[in-house]
């Protein structure tokens, strides 16, 4: 009887053991369709623009994607204030279920727009793990950013932008405007 309830509670340990294991992601690439890979939004003077050459790329296929900035405005141009780069993009691999974060320097930087011709910048790859990342995210992370293109997969970018205008007296307008888009990687 004692080998009976020992062997009960081994199995049970174990079932509770598996169901602990980390959930996995049910959903393959099939499941994803590209819905949109163009937006626009207009706030005060300006418009930002975020989009992809491309629904569809191969791996390692360059990946064409482009933040835009248009100064819409009654002065004939306007310095605008910002970071290394007003352009952010934050990117998710929706499959695997991965953030890509996007670093960037911060220094103090004026770039002058003048009304009607965009600031049109393309993303850059950014991203990294650290000594506690999951070794699946490392061994993805590593391919992101040092092959060509993407590794296969369907990919959200959140892009924003994050600058500000003086108006008289110092006073700071600031913007920060986002839009979505999303793309697929697939062979």
């Amino acid at each position: 009887m004692k080998k009976l309830f020992c062997i009960i509670i081994v199995i049970m340990v174990a079932l509770i053991g598996c169901g602990t294991e980390k959930e996995t992601r049910s959903s393959t690439l099939d499941d994803y369709e590209v819905t949109n890979i163009n937006a626009e939004i207009m706030e005060g003077d300006f418009v930002y623009r975020l989009y992809s050459k491309e629904r569809v790329y191969e791996p390692n296929e360059e990946i064409q994607v482009y933040g835009e900035i248009e100064y819409v405005g009654e002065e004939e141009e306007v310095v605008i204030y910002h970071a290394a780069s007003p352009f952010y993009f934050i990117i998710t691999e929706e499959v695997r279920g991965y953030e890509i974060d996007y670093a960037m320097d911060t220094p103090l930087i004026g770039t002058t727009l003048k009304r009607g011709e965009p600031l049109v910048e393309p993303y850059r790859k950014s991203g990294g793990y650290s000594d506690q990342s999951e070794k699946e995210f490392v061994e993805f992370i590593k391919e992101f950013l040092h092959k060509e293109g993407f590794p296969s997969g369907f990919y959200t970018i959140n892009g924003f932008t994050d600058f500000y205008v003086e108006k008289g007296n110092h006073i700071k307008e600031e913007y920060e405007m986002e839009a979505q888009i999303n793309i697929k990687v697939s062979n």
